[in-house]
């Protein structure tokens, strides 16, 4: 017992077993307080506003895991005989120098906050960021934002102080369906309620609606079908549309309607 007690102590008196039962009890506190989080998050699937609770959760997490961090540094710091506190006390000149080497990460955790605040978007909308990236919100962390592009499926990351412009995309699509003078209205109506109910039949759209003419074009007349889906899924809904009208044209013999030019020559 006498030698396990000796063994006992020269091991506490290595500053690396110090270390790493530090780091060990950290990574196991962060994880307990990650699962009881993320069971939150499971749980709130159930609210009615998922995605602002969703956001919120995410950048808790995020806050934690930054908090943890530091927290684990300051103690790895303390363990091996550096006077943290002295460190804390004298952080004037060096403290505005750090602080103007990392302003470009307070500039984020700012905006992020202002994200969350202010409501720009939640974890799950469809965004188009400054005219640019499309995509659908995945996480909204203090320093960045991640979207799943519409475009290619990719995860994108921006730096939230890069997002000034924000636009949250609609989950309804239209189409325009040019039609030839020479078929009647009410013809023309019939086909597209057809057209309207093979659409229906597809289970990305959730409704698909006629709303009128929309144009007197030089060689067509225009009518507009609009369609709801969800967000990410308006490009493909808005191709598959247009693929179902031109089958059903193709059906009853219509064809669509294009300018033609007329040429006269003088012999």
């Amino acid at each position: 017992m006498e030698k396990f007690n000796i063994f006992w102590e020269e091991l506490m008196q290595n500053k690396l077993v110090e270390s790493a039962i530090v780091i060990l009890a950290s990574l196991l506190i962060y994880t307990i307080v990650h699962r009881i989080i993320v069971r939150g998050e499971k749980r709130a699937h159930g609210l009615k506003n998922l995605g602002r609770s969703r956001t919120y959760i995410r950048l808790i997490l995020s806050i934690v895991r930054y908090v943890f961090i530091i927290i684990t540094i300051l103690t790895l710091l303390q363990v091996n005989g550096v006077d943290v506190s002295s460190i804390l006390a004298g952080l004037g000149l060096a403290g505005v120098i750090v602080g103007l080497a990392v302003q470009d990460a307070l500039k984020d955790i700012i905006r992020g906050f202002s994200i969350v605040s202010d409501h720009y978007f939640s974890v799950g909308d469809v965004i188009k960021y400054n005219d640019q990236q499309e995509g659908t919100v995945l996480e909204i962390g203090l320093r960045s934002t991640k979207l799943k592009s519409i475009t290619n499926g990719c995860t994108v990351t921006i730096a939230n102080r890069t997002i000034e412009k924000v636009e949250q995309c609609s989950n309804a699509t239209s189409i325009r369906l040019p039609l030839p003078y020479e078929l009647s209205i009410t013809k023309a109506e019939a086909i597209i309620a057809e057209i309207i109910a093979e659409l229906e039949q597809d289970e990305l759209v959730t409704s698909a609606t006629y709303l009128g003419i929309t144009e007197l074009s030089s060689s067509s007349i225009d009518y507009l079908i609009s369609m709801k889906t969800k967000s990410e899924y308006r490009r493909k809904v808005r191709r598959m549309a247009y693929r179902t009208a031109l089958l059903v044209l193709e059906k009853h013999n219509i064809s669509v309607p294009y300018e033609q030019l007329d040429i006269h020559s003088k012999k």
